[in-house]
């Protein structure tokens, strides 16, 4: 590696696309599924980080596995299949659907360029995903590094903060945001410390360490939000946690649409116009600002007495096949040896 870059590999680029899936299809009672498991790489160290799942990358899985011949459509309307995520064991149904001419349904996504496959991705019983429960502290807003927070796992783990508290909109370019190291050493401070009393725990279970934590690449993700000016619910400066998104990721999204309808967080108290729970489930859409455009995230919950029940989240994405071919990997680690031992396709 010479600075930030490989020479002899792929990648290298920021943590939004510096992520590499291995996958491989498994029958189950006669139902063919595609196993991922996501290496999240860094720009400036060589440890990967293997604490979270990729809903952004996720959609394009179904589209591999239908270009390489694993999977083929499930009826004349659509092809379906289910993604077992071995990160944090939530599982996921990506669906693409046909028009009347054979041909894909197709979207266009905001922050990407053009119409492309319409995939819908459907996330089974996504509350707890890596801490087992929807409000990891217990409770519902903590004080944290001085500033109020909710600490929500859903999809993925995320600490939640108001971005009037940094003297912030949560409308900033997120650019500006990185530029600004008084806010970005205070927000880092602030994740670090939520991230320990939301007790996350490593791939083997083990409670994550602070030097762990301070590294990771995975996370908790975190967020600011400020109120809505552009036709949303809420909006959004996210991180991944080092650094800022230029968008936002799907999972943080279903994880802060989650956050806005339990009553009393941070985001509930700044979303506003918000679609109200039942006590039978139902679909609640809620639209997310961010600097990419607008997410749409659908939940399928309901309250139950005090607590927000989510059967399943969905979202809307786009896949596109970039290039395909094979590259050689040289003096993998053992560590990588026994990865792609493991995953390796029967």
């Amino acid at each position: 590696m010479t600075g930030n870059r490989q020479i002899t590999g792929l990648g290298r680029g920021s943590a939004t696309s510096n992520k590499v899936f291995l996958a491989r299809i498994e029958n189950i009672d006669g139902q063919d599924r595609i196993v991922s498991t996501l290496a999240q790489l860094s720009a400036d160290h060589e440890r990967i980080d293997w604490g979270v799942n990729c809903g952004n990358m996720s959609s394009a899985l179904l589209m591999w596995a239908i270009d390489a011949g694993f999977i083929s459509g499930s009826s004349p309307d659509f092809v379906e299949a289910d993604i077992a995520n071995t990160n944090t064991g939530v599982v996921t149904t990506a669906r693409m659907e046909y028009t009347v001419d054979g041909r894909y349904k197709r979207a266009e996504i905001p922050g990407v360029n053009g119409s492309f496959p319409l995939v819908d991705l459907f996330l089974q019983n996504p509350t707890g995903s890596k801490t087992g429960t929807l409000l990891p502290t217990g409770s519902i807003a903590d004080q944290i590094a001085g500033h109020t927070v909710s600490c929500v796992d859903v999809a993925v783990p995320m600490v939640i903060a108001d971005a009037a508290d940094f003297g912030k909109t949560a409308q900033e370019p997120y650019a500006e945001l990185e530029a600004d190291t008084l806010f970005m050493s205070r927000f880092r401070k602030l994740w670090i410390e939520a991230a320990i009393q939301m007790r996350l725990r490593r791939k083997d279970g083990q409670l994550m360490s602070r030097e762990e934590i301070e590294r990771s690449e995975t996370i908790p993700k975190a967020c600011i939000v400020g109120p809505a000016q552009t036709g949303g619910h809420i909006a959004v400066r996210y991180f991944t946690p080092q650094t800022a998104h230029s968008s936002i990721a799907v999972s943080g999204g279903c994880c802060l649409a989650a956050a806005a309808l339990v009553p009393g967080t941070v985001a509930n108290r700044i979303a506003r116009e918000l679609p109200q729970p039942s006590t039978d489930y139902s679909d609640l859409g809620i639209r997310i600002e961010n600097p990419a455009g607008i997410l749409d995230a659908m939940l399928d919950a309901r309250m139950f007495g005090d607590t927000l029940e989510i059967r399943r989240a969905a979202y809307r994405r786009s896949a596109q096949i970039l290039l395909r071919g094979h590259t050689p990997i040289y003096r993998a680690s053992n560590e990588l040896l026994a990865a792609l031992k493991a995953h390796a396709c029967c």
